[in-house]
């Protein structure tokens, strides 16, 4: 480890101003395009957020850091209108606070920035299914077509993330 490493590491303070049912971040270093929700990111490092706990601080590692970091969040009751969602980066003296794209989660990063101009634009309009309502709206599968845009993600390599987490954050449809 390089001197001045702890100095960079990333440390995510979220604070939860609503009550959320689900809450999760995931380390993208790859994608599944052919699913949305979590599973869009393949195989990401997942460190442990308790949802009961309002205010709380990650420490996230420094050696060989994902690509992007995403933090996503359910309320209670589910509303998509007000689903947490923010994306960010490693960038060592760089702070920035505010909200997760809803007033309700605010989150203060340090040695990291968020990334912004992802959205629905990101996908290409021949995706393989981009015309479904439920990818589209997919914030978490909008940002995976950014990530592969941007900053060229590779594709997952194997589905066993998919099978193996059968007790984790659901995916929710849109009604």
């Amino acid at each position: 480890m390089k001197s001045g490493a702890s100095s960079e590491r990333v440390r995510v303070n979220i604070e939860a101003r609503d009550n959320y049912r689900i809450m999760w971040l995931a380390g993208v270093r790859d994608l599944d395009l052919t699913q949305h929700c979590l599973k869009a990111f393949g195989e990401p490092d997942r460190p442990h957020i308790n949802t009961h706990r309002p205010r709380q601080t990650l420490q996230l590692p420094t050696v060989n850091p994902p690509t992007a970091w995403y933090l996503c969040a359910l309320p209670i009751p589910w509303d998509w209108s007000r689903n947490a969602h923010l994306a960010f980066e490693h960038a060592p003296g760089e702070t920035w606070e505010g909200d997760a794209l809803v007033r309700g989660l605010g989150v203060h990063l340090i040695n990291a920035r968020p990334i912004f101009g992802w959205g629905e634009q990101s996908i290409p309009l021949d995706a393989p299914r981009r015309d479904s309502r439920l990818y589209r709206t997919c914030r978490n599968w909008q940002f995976a077509w950014w990530l592969r845009a941007n900053r060229n993600v590779p594709d997952a390599t194997t589905s066993a993330f998919h099978q193996a987490d059968e007790d984790g954050p659901e995916q929710l449809t849109l009604a």
